[in-house]
Order: C-alpha cells, then sequence, then structure tokens
C-alpha cells in the first residue's frame, strides 16, 4: 500500500444490503439509493456500478455536479433525481440530459419551463410540498400557482414526482410531528390530483420512514444510510426487531478504512506526547505513528478517545489528533512494527471498530463520520 490509508468497498456486502431493502419495500415500490455527500464517503465512482450492479437503476443526488458524476459512472441506463442544488445556468443542462429535478419554489419552476421551451423537449420535475420541516417546498397555496402554470404547460413540464421530505423520522420524539406531515402530504396531493397533476411517482419516505412508517412508502423511497449498512438511529433498529426471534443486524457494513504504522517509538515516564499537554507518560511506553489525521476525516475530538486495531489488538489513540497524524499506544504489543496493519474502520481478526464507536465517543452522527472522509483517499473494491 503506497498511500497513507485506504477505503474498502464489500460487494458482498452491497449485494445483501440491497436485496434485504428490495425484498423489505416489495416489489411495487421503487428503491432510489441516495448518494448525496460522495456516497455517503464511499465514493460514488465506487459504489454507484455496485448498486447498478446490484439491480438499482435509480439515484438520488444533492446537486448538479453530483449527477455528472453518478451518469458517468453508470453502464446502463437509471434515473437520476437532483434534490437539491442546481445553478441557474445549469438547469437546462439538466433537461437536456434527462437529469429529474425537485421544484422547491415557483422562480424554479420557471426557469424550468423557460429551459424546456428552448430545448423543445420537456422538464422532468418533483414537484415538493412543505409539510412542516420548514426547509425547502412548495406551501399549498404555491402549489396552486405551481398546477396552474403546469396545466398551461403540459408539453413542457412533466411531473414525475410529488414529494415532501419527513423531519426526523428516526426518533419517536417526533412522531406527532411527522403525523401531521404526512396528513398535509395527502392534503396537497388531493388537491393537485383534483386539479388534473396525475406524478408518477408519490414519494415521502427516507431510511428510517420507510421502516417505522411503513405506510409512507408509497411509489417510491430514497434510501441514503441503510445501503451503505447503517440503521439511521438505535430507535429504528429496535423498532425493526420488533418481536422478531432472530435478533441479528440483516445489514452488512459496506465500508472499511486502514492504513500502516509510519514509525515506531519508546516514550520514557514523564514525558509529554504530541501538542501541548494533553497526554502524559506514567510510564515508560511504546507508541505507534499513523499517517491519516483529520485532513483524512479523522475527527480532533478522537483526541485521547479513539482506538485502532493492531496485530488484533485495540490500541488507544494518545494525545492530540494531528492534521496528518495519530499517535496510538502499543505498548502492550512490543512486536508491532513499521508496515503492520493498521483498521481504523472494520475487522481485523475477532475484533471490529465500528463506525458507531467514532459517532459514540466524538457525539458525531455516523452520516457527520462517513461523510467527512476525505475524497482523495483511494476506494479499493473487495469482492
Amino acid at each position: 500500500m503506497n498511500e497513507t490509508s485506504i477505503i474498502t468497498l464489500n460487494e458482498n456486502s452491497v449485494r445483501n444490503n440491497v436485496s434485504f431493502l428490495q425484498k423489505k419495500m416489495g416489489k411495487k415500490v421503487k428503491v432510489s439509493a441516495v448518494v448525496k455527500a460522495n456516497a455517503y464517503g464511499h465514493g460514488i465512482e465506487q459504489i454507484v456500478p455496485l448498486f447498478e450492479k446490484a439491480g438499482i437503476d435509480h439515484f438520488s443526488v444533492f446537486d448538479y455536479y453530483e449527477a455528472l458524476r453518478v451518469r458517468k459512472s453508470l453502464k446502463g441506463d437509471a434515473t437520476i433525481m437532483i434534490m437539491g442544488w442546481i445553478d441557474e445556468k445549469n438547469i437546462q443542462d439538466s433537461v437536456k440530459s434527462g437529469f429529474e429535478f425537485f421544484v422547491f419554489d415557483l422562480e424554479r419552476l420557471k426557469i424550468a419551463l423557460q429551459a424546456s421551451r428552448k430545448l423543445r423537449k420537456p422538464a422532468r420535475i418533483h414537484l415538493e410540498a412543505e409539510t412542516g420541516m420548514n426547509r425547502s417546498g412548495l406551501h399549498y397555496d404555491e402549489m396552486k400557482k405551481a398546477v396552474v402554470i403546469i396545466n398551461d404547460n403540459p408539453e413542457n413540464l412533466k411531473v414525475a414526482g410529488f414529494c415532501t421530505h419527513l423531519a426526523g423520522a428516526e426518533s419517536i420524539s417526533n412522531h406527532l410531528r411527522i403525523k401531521h406531515q404526512i396528513a398535509r402530504y395527502k392534503r396537497i396531493l388531493k388537491m393537485i390530483t383534483e386539479n388534473g397533476v396525475e406524478p408518477e411517482y408519490k414519494h415521502m419516505a427516507n431510511s428510517a420512514a420507510s421502516f417505522v412508517y411503513p405506510k409512507t412508502r408509497l411509489d417510491l423511497v430514497r434510501i441514503g444510510i441503510m445501503m451503505y449498512g447503517f440503521w439511521p438511529s438505535t430507535e429504528t433498529f429496535i423498532y425493526y426487531l420488533g418481536n422478531k426471534a432472530n435478533r441479528t443486524d440483516p445489514l452488512n457494513r459496506v465500508l472499511g478504512w486502514e492504513s500502516r504504522i509510519m514509525s515506531v517509538k519508546e516514550i520514557r515516564t514523564g514525558e509529554y506526547i504530541g501538542y501541548g499537554v494533553s497526554f502524559l507518560a506514567q510510564q515508560h511506553m511504546k507508541t505507534a505513528l499513523i499517517p491519516v489525521g483529520y485532513a483524512s476525516g479523522y475527527s480532533r475530538s478522537l483526541s485521547n478517545k479513539g482506538r485502532v486495531l493492531i496485530r488484533g489488538q485495540r490500541c488507544d489513540v494518545i494525545g492530540m489528533v494531528n492534521m496528518n497524524m495519530i499517535i496510538v499506544d502499543i505498548t502492550l504489543i512490543p512486536e508491532a512494527s513499521p508496515g503492520d496493519q493498521v483498521v481504523i474502520i472494520g475487522r481485523q481478526g475477532e475484533m471490529e471498530i465500528k463506525v458507531s464507536a467514532f459517532s459514540d465517543i466524538s457525539e458525531r452522527l455516523n452520516y457527520e463520520v462517513l461523510t467527512h472522509l476525505s475524497q482523495n483517499i483511494r476506494r479499493k473494491l473487495l469482492k
């Protein structure tokens, strides 16, 4: 391994997760794989072909440039849906490329209409309803105005979907809010259909909602974190288990992260280690230097808290996490030497470091841990 570290992607885990999710959603529900934020840190160019090979033909991204990356990564045909940012100058190319995209304000609808007229090609839009998250979407009265524009331009505006986003379906504390959102969604849907707008896909469920509120699955579900082997929350996993006799996790983690020992050092009692005075050696110690740091996505909040695996044993991170390096205690592994494998995320022998270990220690969401992994780290496929 010439790089400071590599990220591994397990193809068998991808197949397992896709199969499980498609089976749970049922044949009538389209599963859209959410690959925003560099596929949750896994790498768009590397993960999209794996999802495609496993049977996914619908992808959700946040912005226009992610859509371009997905398109370049595909071998066959698939639908690419942009849920967020498109610069005004790129809307015309989005229409030309056949990308579908959310319309969450009237201005974007008008720009899409102009682009369609210029290209003489219909814009495939997803009307996003504001139902109570108060982030993006058209309120009831705005949606009525959008319906008029759509009905006046049936050749230019094709309603591929009608959607909303649920605010925190992974937590029971949001239950009442989610129920109100579902009711508002249905009310606005009733209004647009009564006025002649019939979307091809109706969708509101993300990973959490598709399990906690199964009636929200509708025609399509936007599944993100679960595609990669993680539950949106412990609550969601517990809800899934219910009264099942088999209490094992049906999802498999796709991602691993590993590095190598860069050098080893003997430390005398009473010496400080690393920047500042955050760690004082209470005894004679042996340490290993690992070439990963916060520039790679290994958070500074893991200083004096993180752990790695070396020779099948857990080793503590000591001192402050540097930009490009961490120091770990290998006192109990005297045979450890430069070049030894270091597992940052994943398995080594019988031991495992999970992403949840990072989030538990640093109080960061697993989403945050994953998406902070540097795009500069090479992704390697494991068959």
